[in-house]
């Protein structure tokens, strides 16, 4: 079986409906991959998706059905003191298009836009998600600190892996 191939590109305000519809669909399968919960989620009107995807740069990978099989973004603080790191966030590959190459796609497409305006690129992970942890070391992360405690689910704690990925060494 031939793995699907996919289309990389930028999510518009037009794609909000597509882009609630995966996010919702990894917070509520993957609740422990990401900081934000389903039922926070599942309650913010489709405005609330569109604006984030104005606001922030959200990326997206399409198959040739035109399903929208994976996303990731970059958010970046306004502050002056921290504007020279951005944050990957939000990334989630569909069960139908992992193995792809749509994962790696998708962090060099952030990684791409984040050089051009930030210095360094900061993400989060659960240190039990090996995949992921694989995933980010190739786009060159590496780990400086791990958050004891850092989400409670339903009762239970769970630690959060905290990774790099300077773009040039401080002057």
């Amino acid at each position: 079986m031939n793995s699907p191939s996919f289309a990389l590109r930028r999510l518009a305000a037009a794609d909000a409906s597509a882009y609630r519809e995966i996010r919702l669909e990894g917070l509520r399968l993957h609740s422990d991959g990401f900081g934000a919960s389903y039922d926070d989620e599942i309650i913010q009107p489709l405005p609330w998706f569109e604006a984030r995807i104005v606001n922030h740069a959200v990326f997206g990978g399409w198959l040739d059905d035109g399903t929208l099989a994976g996303v990731a973004g970059l958010l970046v603080p306004a502050g002056a003191k921290l504007k020279h790191k951005g944050t990957l966030w939000g990334m989630y590959v569909r069960p139908a298009a992992r193995g792809t190459g749509l994962a790696a796609a998708l962090v060099e497409r952030v990684l791409r836009h984040a050089r051009d305006i930030v210095e360094e690129v900061q993400l989060v992970v659960a240190p039990d998600n090996e995949a992921a942890i694989r995933l980010y070391r190739a786009a060159g992360f590496e780990p400086y600190a791990r958050e004891p405690r850092a989400l409670k689910i339903d009762g239970l704690y769970h630690d959060s892996l905290l990774t790099t990925l300077p773009f040039a060494k401080p002057l």
